[in-house]
């Protein structure tokens, strides 16, 4: 389980986000050739002149082409401008052999414009929609190939041509082997001339950095908080397309594997009158008639009311807040919980059952079926493919912690792993075991929060356990206590008001099935799935004690 194989529903793309490294050079010659070729046609009389006031009414005897090109601004409010033909609307990413001789409508986004090498009439234009790419030429009108290379990158275009197939593929774009001979080409979107970041530089990979160095070239560089000021451009790259679309793929297997376990989708409040785990990591905030309100930390309270109502099996995918200071690559102050409560028949292995058996099918599904956006961020931000077994691994904590002393690592006894033991942990795992996905169960109760249930044959333990990807912890999870009086009573030691959780600890007194659960942080499952160095990576607009905005 440590290979990509290959996918079916990515195949249009699986083989050429390679090319962006290879044809860099290329493409930097192809463009000093085309600012040559506009400076000579600037040198010309002023009816040649290429600036876009007058090359988009040039007469009619001097370019039979002028209403084929040039900018369109729609009126406010109209989608498709008047100029532009109406379909058939092609999708990049579908082009392929059996388009040849098709006549195509394209709206994308032009990432980049070059001289033909041959003769200045010639001029190519490189489309992009989401990670899909094609390269398309512009042959016959001087003019029209000056007015394509005069666009800022990041300009969206509508196009109108002929797919064509290529003497041989290229290298640079995802479509390799065809492009779009244009007959009509307008811009409907002019992206600034200078933009805060380059798509380009923002896409460079480890490796370009490497080969241009030892060349003694020295490529912009851009920074973490750079990116996230920015996240508009820096989406567009296709490292953190590929981020985004894995974790949606995430998400949807989440809710489809549940829902095929008669799970039920449930929402729960965010704002609620107490903590929702105890602590301190919570936000407070003024509510309506001089109340106060807290984010919930989780939806822990509301989804075990939910199994107290008779739902039996419930879900959630929603926010979680925590009141973070730690300024870590793996803490947010807002990210995305993706929770699970059900009812347990015997044992709380069974809830451990789902998580097994959700991963493995998660996992299996990722590699399968997103091998491309697996490749596209593998090329910037190498790792190493996951590796995992078909019956996940599970070790008691008391196993762990004799795995950790035998390798020389002092732990605290009866405490929780802090984040170098669980490192090292999961090190001394994938030695042994040759897997980073395990599950480490029967945590000491001191180390859990009140809900949890005490193991029967010692309370000094716990109905508890913790998952771990690549030596991080993802979920936590744990049988519930169902009983009234043993609830009432860790809810007084651990120093919660009761009042506060009123209605929650009333809800046991109507009869409560045994039950149990789970929570997983989305974004830490994306971060180490896909060997990301910091969480902030995996998440869109990222809340971090320093960052609110944008």
């Amino acid at each position: 389980h440590n290979m990509w194989s290959e996918t079916a529903p990515e195949a249009e793309l699986s083989t050429a986000l390679s090319a962006a490294t290879v044809s860099n050079k290329q493409r930097k010659r192809d463009a000093r050739k085309a600012e040559k070729a506009a400076k000579r046609e600037q040198q010309k009389p002023a009816a040649e002149d290429p600036s876009p006031e007058k090359e988009q009414k040039p007469s009619a005897e001097d370019d039979p082409s002028a209403g084929n090109y040039g900018d369109v601004l729609p009126v406010p409010g109209e989608i498709l401008p008047a100029a532009v033909p109406d379909g058939p609307w092609a999708e990049i990413g579908h082009l392929d052999r059996a388009s040849v001789g098709r006549s195509v409508l394209v709206r994308a986004t032009a990432q980049a414009a070059y001289c033909g090498s041959k003769t200045k009439k010639v001029a190519f234009l490189e489309l992009r929609q989401g990670m899909s790419t094609v390269q398309c030429v512009l042959a016959g009108s001087a003019q029209m190939a000056l007015f394509a290379l005069s666009l800022p990158k990041e300009s969206v275009v509508f196009v109108e041509g002929a797919v064509a197939l290529l003497d041989k593929p290229l290298r640079y774009t995802t479509v390799q082997e065809v492009e779009i001979q244009v007959r009509k080409l307008y811009c409907v979107s002019r992206a600034k001339p200078k933009l805060p970041i380059s798509v380009e530089d923002a896409g460079r990979s480890s490796e370009e950095f490497a080969m241009a160095e030892a060349n003694g070239v020295q490529l912009p560089r851009v920074g973490q908080d750079t990116r996230l000021n920015h996240p508009a451009i820096n989406l567009r790259t296709p490292a953190v397309q590929a981020i985004f679309r894995i974790k949606h793929q995430i998400e949807h297997k989440f809710r489809e594997y549940l829902s095929s376990r008669d799970f039920i989708g449930i929402h729960t409040p965010k704002l609620i009158s107490g903590s929702s785990e105890g602590g301190a990591a919570v936000f407070k905030l003024e509510y309506k008639n001089g109340k106060t309100a807290c984010l919930a930390q989780s939806p822990q309270l509301h989804k075990q009311m939910a199994i107290c109502g008779g739902l039996r099996r419930v879900f959630e995918v929603g926010h979680i807040f925590r009141a973070e200071d730690s300024n870590t690559h793996r803490h947010l102050c807002e990210f995305v919980g993706m929770d699970a409560e059900m009812e347990i028949m015997r044992h709380y292995f069974e809830v451990c059952d789902i998580v097994d058996g959700f991963f493995v099918e998660l996992f299996r599904h990722l590699n399968e079926n997103c091998r491309t956006a697996l490749e596209a961020v593998n090329r910037q931000y190498p790792f190493e493919p996951l590796k995992y077994l078909e019956n996940t691994l599970r070790l008691s904590y008391e196993e762990g912690i004799q795995m950790l002393k035998e390798a020389g690592t002092e732990v605290e006894p009866m405490g929780d792993l802090n984040t170098e033991a669980e490192r090292k942990l999961g090190q001394l795992v994938r030695e042994k075991y040759d897997t980073d996905f395990f599950i480490l169960y029967r945590y000491p109760l001191a180390a859990r929060p009140f809900y949890t249930m005490p193991c029967y044959e010692n309370p000094a333990y716990s109905n508890s356990f913790d998952v771990f990807l690549r030596g991080e912890e993802i979920i936590s999870g744990a049988q519930r206590i169902h009983e009234p009086e043993l609830l009432a009573k860790r809810v007084a030691e651990h120093g919660i008001d009761k009042n506060s959780i009123k209605s929650y600890l009333e809800s046991f007194s109507y009869g409560t099935p045994p039950h149990g659960g789970f929570g997983i942080g989305l974004e830490r499952v994306v971060k180490l799935f896909c060997g990301l160095d910091d969480i902030r990576m995996a998440s869109l607009f990222p809340r971090d004690p320093q960052r609110l905005s944008p």
